[in-house]
């Protein structure tokens, strides 16, 4: 190794190595709420580093930080980093974060902490503000966390944690800075690695044997159905898997981590029941594959099977790799044929390879293929018009139906370059997906980024920063209930100049538990209509347009004619065109 292994640094405070690293790394943004505990690493950044790479980008609640880095890391595909305060910053943020740990997504958290040499404690707030170890507070949904005990550590500390956090499975990691050593002056330069010594490894591409016999079961399949869910987290992927459907002439059924299939693709049968027919199911990076190939009753509890018994399974994943005991993200284990520990980055075209060379072996497969597809892009295209079909029918509902809102948000948009960076109109129906053309990757980051209110403008505002400056349009597809446990993410984008185009799917309730509460007390022969109690949002219903002016964005609606909802989505892609942040507030059906 030819080259130095170390670099002379110029910082003068503790807190200028660690956006020495930050630089080294390429970060570019870093998002906060101001602390007094890391008031030395704040100061390295705007003064010693010149906001420049990273950039501060000023939040006013630590949840839409870390969200912000949730959501720009899925558009980027490389992480930002987070300064929380101490124990109180860092418990506002636990909730993003264990978004982060559970949608698999890398964020760089970093905490200060009063000193831990107890004379330079300023009393009162130094000591309440101090953490043995502040770790303790997140380690069960990060996967790496350290709190370095010097200044010469803190260069090690993050190399590790950036390390740990890119490794697949990807997670949120969390390093804690004393405070006292942040401030400390240092006496001499300090020599930095470099960090392109220390690169991520290559991913897995998963064992030999298991892969030639995957695509033995594969090839000798007739009714094979491909179960795609966090496949598309690495774009190039989802190009992957459309070349070994098509090889195998195999229906794709996206179950919407990330958008891991075109919707437009014939062999796209996202919403068939292909899968109860199927004799073998090649589950791709499936978050829930229990879930997936089971039924399960909502009131009951019991689940059964949702494919034939003699069907057999094969599972290419490499979820099982980080596990925690406290937060079951797991889920049930399901039987299967077959599970390779494997990234599908690498192992699906390793494995399109394989059935290619089998299937040279054996012309006569060409023919069954043939009219396996014709068969399938049938059933692809009645699906499509059926669709499009229902959702004109409803173009008179009130309140507004969401298939209808889909509609129309599609009309205004579809000659743009768009990109839904955060919900979707029905997490069952997702109408969006029905009727848009998702054609390619990275147009949609998942609904949700691990089921916890308070993601989506967050996540929004990450992705619009991801394509900042590149004439996007960043749409966020946004529920009520969600935006308001983080209005204040509104003042974000406007403060820094970032356009979204917000539209919400407002239906006054928190529509999930409403349908829960209608549902139980419907099999319990109680009262249904005692579900608004507790789960509606109304009398008053809060005026989202109004908020959204309150922080200097724009607001349109409540929009409650069906016929208005085109005209006000224009005028809001209008702002947004002007580079400014649109809300457009529609009120629509409890679904």
């Amino acid at each position: 190794m030819s080259q130095e292994k170390t670099v002379v640094s110029k910082a003068e405070y503790g807190s200028d190595i660690v956006v020495d690293m930050l630089k080294a790394y390429g970060i570019e943004y870093v998002a906060l709420n101001p602390g007094a505990t890391f008031r030395g690493l704040q100061d390295s950044v705007v003064n010693y580093g010149g906001n420049s790479n990273p950039e501060v980008i000023e939040v006013c609640h630590e949840e839409i930080a870390v969200a912000i880095s949730h959501g720009y890391f899925k558009a980027k595909g490389k992480p930002m980093a987070v300064m929380l305060h101490d124990t109180v910053g860092l418990l506002h943020a636990s909730m993003a974060m264990f978004n982060a740990f559970v949608d698999k997504v890398p964020v760089l958290v970093m905490g200060g902490t009063g000193p831990m040499d107890i004379t330079k404690r300023r009393p009162w707030i130094d000591w309440i503000h101090t953490g043995l170890l502040q770790g303790n507070l997140v380690r069960e949904y990060v996967k790496w966390d350290d709190q370095p005990a010097s200044v010469s550590s803190f260069p090690e500390s993050i190399m590790r944690g950036y390390r740990s956090a890119m490794i697949e499975p990807k997670g949120p990691v969390y390093i804690c800075f004393d405070a006292d050593l942040q401030e400390q002056k240092l006496t001499e330069p300090m020599n930095l690695p470099r960090v392109e010594l220390y690169p991520i490894p290559a991913p897995a591409q998963g064992d030999l044997e298991a892969m030639n016999k995957a695509a033995r079961l594969l090839v000798d399949a007739s009714h094979p159905v491909i179960l795609a869910d966090a496949v598309g987290r690495n774009p190039n992927a989802v190009d992957s898997l459309v070349e070994l459907a098509e090889t195998l002439s195999a229906p794709v059924i996206d179950l919407g981590s990330r958008l891991s299939f075109p919707k437009t693709h014939p062999l796209d049968l996202t919403g068939s029941e292909l899968r109860k027919d199927a004799d073998l199911i090649l589950a791709l990076d499936t978050i829930d594959l229990y879930g997936a190939i089971s039924i399960s009753d909502r009131q009951t509890r019991e689940t059964k099977p949702l494919i034939r018994d003699d069907a057999k399974v094969i599972q290419i994943s490499l979820r099982d790799l980080y596990t925690r005991s406290t937060i079951t993200d797991f889920q049930k284990l399901p039987p299967v044929d077959l599970s390779i520990a494997a990234d599908t980055s690498t192992a699906i075209p390793y494995l399109t390879s394989l059935c290619r060379d089998l299937i040279k072996k054996d012309p006569t497969r060409e023919s069954v293929y043939r009219e396996r597809f014709v068969r399938l892009k049938a059933e692809h295209d009645d699906m499509k018009t059926k669709w499009l079909e229902q959702a004109k029918s409803e173009s008179n509902m009130k309140p507004i139906s969401t298939a209808w809102l889909a509609h129309e948000l599609w009309e205004v948009i579809k000659d743009e370059d768009w990109v839904v960076a955060s919900g979707s109109l029905s997490q069952r129906t997702r109408w969006e997906q029905r009727l848009w053309a998702y054609d390619r990757p990275n147009l949609s980051f998942g609904a949700n980024g691990g089921a916890g209110l308070g993601y989506g403008l967050g996540a929004s505002i990450g992705v619009a920063l991801a394509n900042r400056g590149n004439g996007k349009i960043i749409i966020d597809l946004q529920p009520d209930g969600d935006l308001l446990m983080t209005t204040s993410a509104i003042w974000t984008a406007t403060h820094h100049k970032i356009p979204i185009f917000v539209v919400m799917h407002n239906n006054r309730s928190y529509n999930n538990d409403y349908q829960h509460s209608q549902s139980i007390a419907k099999f319990r022969g109680r009262d249904p209509s005692t579900a608004v109690i507790g789960n509606a949002i109304d009398s008053p219903p809060p005026d989202f347009a109004t908020i959204a002016r309150g922080f200097g964005a724009f607001g349109i609606g409540p929009v409650e004619d069906p016929s208005e909802v085109r005209d006000a989505l224009r005028k809001g892609l209008e702002i947004v065109k002007k580079g400014n942040l649109a809300l457009v507030d529609v009120c629509t059906q409890l679904m």
